[in-house]
């Protein structure tokens, strides 16, 4: 039996004309209310065109809302929307409930899934961030305090002392990220001096990133059916048939109506897609939205100023598809884009998928003859981690090595370069 306390009711306010996708949209937040733990128990709509500056909702509309979580015990109401402090005050004081909005149930949602100590303090910045301007209090918690020692001052609120511990705390938060900023931006200097192909899996919250990790890599990370399953950013080696090493990380999922915010506070693991080679687009092919999905990843990758990257498309959950609908995603974007059909969980489609990658790692390749004098050893071993190797000779002069580099790696070895 579902806890009392763990039942919510969700609303959703929507203009005329957009029946059909506030719909997907209350449908898919009841999903991050289960993630979070909760249960659906009602929800509330309303069709109007601007939402009430004061309650979101009309006056009538509230006053149902009230009598709802009045005579069912509903102690949480969750908006599908961005609220204003004084809107959740408003309607708190309306309906003697706990109100939050989309923002906040996504970063509950964080909270419950962070793991790295990174992923911690961004959690912890953007909740505190968010909320501090929507601490208002109510009742008792609204009373003064009186003067004296432990105290900052005579006449200052539970509220005052609230925040000036939040902006304390933020500072606190944001000195440590950017140690581990700093710490993030060596890592990835060193990964570019080692010449290694970086590529990032980005999509749709729970669309099969984490399982397609699991299925290359042997990753370990967990891959549930639920919305951000993941959230910290995990990077594997992962090594072709043909030899080729390349580092593969998975990313926080995206979703549709992630406000700014969230995107910024999530910069520094987001930014691995800024800083990769290519781009893999994980899109479920099952869902029915599954091209809303992909517009709506294609968009916050250009916001994040990704969107440039070449990008491998793969339409994944194949098994529960049929082949008609496979074969139409195929073509959706022309012979201009590589796409490839995958069940990450089954493995149908890999032969097809490495092929693909292959591909990716060699565009814009060229074999190279390098002369490594024999006392430049080391320079030789480096070559070795960083290109693939298809013929090696010993000669008087040194090592002939046959290698198949990038632009990035023929300059760092220009000096052995055989004329």
């Amino acid at each position: 039996m579902e806890k009392l306390d763990n039942r919510v009711v969700t609303v959703s306010v929507y203009p005329q004309g957009c029946a059909d996708e506030a719909e997907r949209s209350l449908e898919e937040l009841e999903r991050l209310v289960e993630t979070a733990g909760g249960v659906v128990f009602a929800t509330v709509t309303q069709m109007k065109n601007t939402p009430n500056t004061t309650t979101y909702i009309g006056e009538g509309k509230l006053l149902e809302l009230a009598e709802l979580c009045k005579n069912n015990s509903i102690e949480r109401i969750v908006f599908d929307c961005e609220l204003s402090p004084a809107q959740i005050k408003n309607i708190e004081n309306e309906t003697d409930a706990h109100v939050i909005d989309r923002s906040m149930l996504i970063l509950d949602i964080f909270a419950l899934h962070a793991t790295s100590a990174e992923g911690k303090i961004q959690v912890e910045l953007a909740q505190l961030k968010y909320t501090a301007p929507r601490l208002v209090g109510r009742g008792r918690d609204m009373s003064r305090l009186g003067g004296g020692i432990g105290t900052r001052g005579p006449g200052e609120s539970k509220l005052e002392i609230d925040r000036r511990r939040i902006s304390s705390r933020i500072a606190f938060l944001q000195n440590e990220l950017r140690e581990l900023e700093r710490t993030r931006q060596t890592m990835r200097a060193q990964r570019d001096r080692s010449g290694i192909i970086k590529a990032c899996i980005v999509g749709y919250t729970n669309a099969g990133k984490s399982t397609l990790l699991n299925l290359l890599t042997d990753a370990g990370i967990l891959a549930e059916d639920k919305l951000f399953a993941t959230l910290d950013p995990t990077t594997r080696k992962f090594e072709l048939p043909s030899g080729i090493s390349m580092l593969l990380t998975d990313t926080v999922g995206f979703i549709r109506k992630l406000p700014h915010h969230l995107i910024h506070a999530f910069k520094s693991t987001l930014d691995e897609a800024v800083y990769c080679d290519f781009l893999i687009i994980v899109v479920d092919a099952s869902s029915d939205e599954c091209m809303e999905h992909m517009a709506i990843t294609e968009s916050i990758l250009e916001s994040l100023g990704a969107s440039d990257k070449p990008k491998l498309y793969i339409f994944n959950k194949a098994d529960a598809c049929a082949h008609e609908r496979l074969y139409d995603l195929r073509l959706f974007k022309g012979h201009s884009s590589r796409v490839v059909t995958l069940s990450a969980m089954t493995g149908q489609g890999l032969d097809e998928l490495l092929s693909q990658l292959e591909h990716l790692c060699r565009d814009g390749k060229t074999v190279e003859l390098f002369l490594f004098p024999y006392t430049e050893q080391g320079a030789l071993n480096s070559l070795y981690k960083q290109a693939e190797i298809r013929n090696t000779k010993y000669i008087e002069e040194g090592v002939l090595v046959e290698a198949v580099v990038d632009a990035k790696t023929k300059g760092m070895f220009k000096r052995f370069l055989k004329a």
